[in-house]
C-alpha cells in the first residue's frame, strides 16, 4: 500500500468510528500461511487499522510525575531483535514492566547491552542537566519515536542546546531533571529512579517549558491532515 492509500485508510477509519482525538496503531502481518517461519509462504500481508478514543493528558499546567526504577532486563542488540524497528516484540519490555509492577514503580527504564540507558519500557526517556537537554542516540536500539523528535525540535526551538549521545546510569542518577516522552504518555516527568530522587523531585523548569509548548503543538488545529470538513456526529 502507498503511503497516500495508507492515509487514506487510517482516515477512512477514525471517520468509520466517529473520533477526533485516538490512539492509532498499525499492524502489518505476514498473512495466512502455514506455522513456519519462511514468509515466502505467505503471499498476502494483512494491514489491520486500530483506533481507541484517547484523551490527552496534556491540559494541566504541569506533567504528571512517576517513578521508576532501573530495571535489570537489558534492551535487546542492535545486532538482534533491535527496538529501532517498531514490531510486536514486546517481551523485553514486558518483563521490564513486570519487575516495575513488582517494585511498586509506574515504570521502568532498560539498559543496553553495553551499560549504556536505553529508553523506558515504552517511551524514549530525556535527561537534563546544567540547563543542556541530551538523550540516548541510536547506539542504544531505542525507538526513533515521534514525540522524541519533536521534543528535539521543540528544544532548538527554544534555544536550548539538546545532544543524542551515550547516557550512563550515573548522568541520568544526578540529572537536573529527568523526564519520558511517548505518543501514549506524550510527556511524563522523573520524580525518582529506584527510589533516588532527581533534582526536586518534581517538575523540572525546562521539563515543564518544553511541556507546555509541546502541549500547545499537540492542541494546535493548524497542523497535520484533517479528518473531517466538519465536526463528526455523535451516535
Amino acid at each position: 500500500m502507498s503511503k497516500e492509500g495508507m492515509t487514506t485508510a487510517v482516515l477512512e477509519t477514525l471517520r468509520r468510528n466517529r473520533l477526533r482525538d485516538a490512539y492509532i496503531r498499525l499492524v502489518v502481518t505476514r498473512g495466512a500461511g502455514d506455522l513456519g517461519v519462511d514468509p515466502s509462504l505467505c503471499k498476502d500481508p494483512t494491514l489491520i487499522i486500530i483506533t481507541e478514543p484517547m484523551h490527552s493528558a496534556l491540559g494541566p499546567k504541569d506533567p504528571k510525575v512517576v517513578h521508576v526504577i532501573m530495571s535489570s532486563v537489558r534492551r535487546d542488540s542492535v545486532a538482534a531483535t533491535s527496538h529501532e524497528i517498531k514490531s510486536l516484540n514486546y517481551l523485553n519490555s514486558i518483563l521490564a514492566r513486570l519487575e516495575a509492577n513488582y517494585a511498586g514503580a509506574d515504570d521502568a527504564i532498560l539498559l543496553d547491552q553495553r551499560g549504556f540507558v536505553s529508553e523506558a519500557s515504552v517511551a524514549n526517556i530525556f535527561l537534563v542537566k546544567d540547563n543542556k537537554v541530551s538523550t540516548p542516540s541510536s547506539a542504544a536500539g531505542i525507538l526513533h519515536g515521534i514525540t522524541r523528535s519533536r521534543i528535539i525540535s521543540i528544544c532548538s526551538t527554544l534555544g536550548l542546546e539538546v545532544k543524542e549521545r551515550d547516557v550512563t546510569p550515573f548522568d541520568l542518577l544526578t540529572a537536573d531533571e529527568v523526564f519520558l516522552a511517548g505518543t501514549k504518555s506524550e510527556m511524563l516527568a522523573v520524580g525518582t529512579i529506584g527510589g533516588t530522587k532527581i533534582g526536586s523531585g518534581g517538575v523540572g523548569p525546562i521539563t515543564r517549558s518544553l511541556y507546555r509548548e509541546f502541549s500547545r503543538i499537540v492542541q494546535k488545529a493548524a497542523e497535520g491532515t484533517p479528518i473531517y470538513e466538519s465536526e463528526p456526529v455523535e451516535t
